[in-house]
């Protein structure tokens, strides 16, 4: 196979995994009040059927970056591809909640091992200083899948159940599989001792995401100061002192020194996190409300989210020029901007015709100029024996954060879920509060956003790099052709 063909093809495998994922995340966002209803399920139970999956993924997506690191992104991927296609099918005929919250995590655990390498593909096949077209083109896929997801998880919902939108998943995966196996990537092949996997961190990563968002969504109904609750941020607090030593003790923590070190990647993971949390608590509290509260149906609702996917759309590019003409730090800072602004807007939802429209848009324009600054910062400033593991980071901060956002937004929203079908009127007043919460909670993204290389240092960066835009393999390494 020539070496033109070579990226197109990984590209779009890329992108097929990628939608894949968010088409799943979206199509279930609109699927979730028919699914609490046909199982009798509470809202705190629905809310675990999300969680159980992001706590799954959030805690080992860096560990199977790494393994794609050591066997080849390929195999990881179409392990995860069969696995997450399996799972879904499960999930469609899982007779009770109990069964759909396991199975979640199941796909969780599949879902981990094919999103780093969404993105160790392209790092893979494209020189640094070439990425920021092919992380826009995927990041446009992830809106298009978002744009469709809705409207057509709304009408499968609509007239085939809610268990219709997860049998969706297993011939798109299979599609995924068909151009991952005539895809061939040039892989580093280590010939020093093998590093070992850190699943002791792995574990206490998600005992600790695991208490802390149980203690987000329970606090509310118990209070602060209960015993269940304590014992939860003590439980939480452990987890995570444990792991900070666990790691700076490992010879081989789940996050290398040399990209723990890199401003460039924490600022740009710990600004994906913030944001994502934001975003996907506000779309969390709008769907219940929108159905609950307004009254519509999954298609009506889903129709009034598509301003965010279309300007996700949109956005992707026109981020991904402003990312080269002005730098990482002003790009990101005015996509948090936009994020924060239009969750505010939503906070006027159902009482001011503009808020619908002016929110989504300015969400799915702001969302995706952080996507995209993100992606490309984290991905292009590793080397590429690290691919994996960035990939990871980067994929860990946005379920992290959706887990986070959704707990939060189901503490802080029981009337919107509980008693707007009864009482609509009443859900004005707390989606107002949440949607000024969510806001801040997006607008802490700032900081991180500040912290980014200006344009200067982003160009030094890549002169760095060299002639190729690409970092070598380290020394005893060689290059070969992975095969699928």
């Amino acid at each position: 196979m020539n070496a033109p063909i070579r990226p197109r093809l990984a590209l779009a495998a890329s992108v097929a995994g990628a939608s894949l994922v968010a088409l799943d995340g979206t199509v279930l966002l609109v699927a979730q009040p028919r699914l609490q209803q046909g199982l009798a399920a509470s809202v705190a139970q629905v809310q675990w059927a999300s969680t159980a999956y992001l706590i799954a993924v959030g805690a080992l997506l860096v560990v199977s970056g790494r393994l794609g690191d050591r066997y080849g992104h390929q195999g990881t991927f179409l392990a995860g591809l069969c696995g997450f296609a399996a799972a879904s099918a499960g999930i469609a005929a899982a007779p009770g909640i109990g069964w759909v919250i396991g199975l979640r995590a199941v796909q969780g655990v599949f879902a981990a091992l094919l999103q780093p390498a969404t993105l160790a593909l392209l790092r893979t096949a494209y020189p640094a200083d070439r990425l920021t077209r092919p992380v826009a083109i995927r990041t446009s896929a992830i809106g298009i899948a978002s744009a469709v997801g809705p409207a057509l998880g709304g009408a499968l919902v609509a007239h085939l159940g809610w268990r219709s939108v997860f049998l969706l998943n297993v011939p798109f995966a299979l599609v995924a599989v068909a151009l991952t196996l005539a895809t061939r990537i040039p892989r580093v092949v280590r010939r020093r001792p093998q590093e070992q996997l850190d699943l002791a961190g792995a574990w206490l990563l998600a005992v600790a995401l695991a208490a802390l968002v149980a203690v987000v969504v329970e606090a509310p109904a118990h209070g602060w100061t209960a015993a269940p609750i304590l014992l939860g941020f003590a439980v939480a607090a452990c987890a995570t002192a444990g792991l900070v030593a666990h790691e700076r003790r490992a010879t081989h923590p789940i996050v290398p020194g040399t990209v723990a070190r890199s401003r460039p990647v924490t600022a740009s993971t710990a600004m994906l996190l913030a944001t994502t949390a934001g975003v996907f608590g506000t779309l969390f509290a709008a769907a219940f409300y929108l159905q609950h509260g307004l009254g519509l149906d999954a298609f009506t609702s889903a129709l009034r989210v598509l301003p965010l996917t279309a300007f996700m759309i949109v956005g992707a590019p026109v981020a991904g020029m402003a990312l080269r003409r002005v730098g990482a730090r002003r790009t990101a800072l005015g996509g948090v901007l936009l994020v924060a602004l239009g969750i505010a807007a939503l906070g006027a939802l159902g009482r001011a015709g503009w808020a619908g429209p002016a929110g989504f848009t300015a969400m799915g324009a702001g969302f995706a100029t952080v996507m995209v600054t993100a992606t490309g910062t984290v991905v292009g400033d590793a080397p590429p024996r690290y691919a994996g593991v960035v990939g990871g980071l980067k994929q860990t901060a946005n379920n992290v954060g959706s887990a986070l956002g959704i707990a939060i937004a189901t503490g802080v929203m029981p009337s919107v879920a509980s008693t707007a079908a009864a009482h609509p009127t009443a859900t004005v007043a707390p989606m107002g509060s949440a949607m000024l919460l969510m806001a801040a909670l997006a607008a802490t993204a700032l900081l991180p956003a500040a912290l980014l290389p200006s344009r200067r240092s982003t160009a030094s960066g890549r002169r760095a790099a060299g002639a190729t835009g690409t970092t070598p393999p380290a020394p005893g390494d060689r290059v070969t052709a992975e095969d699928g």
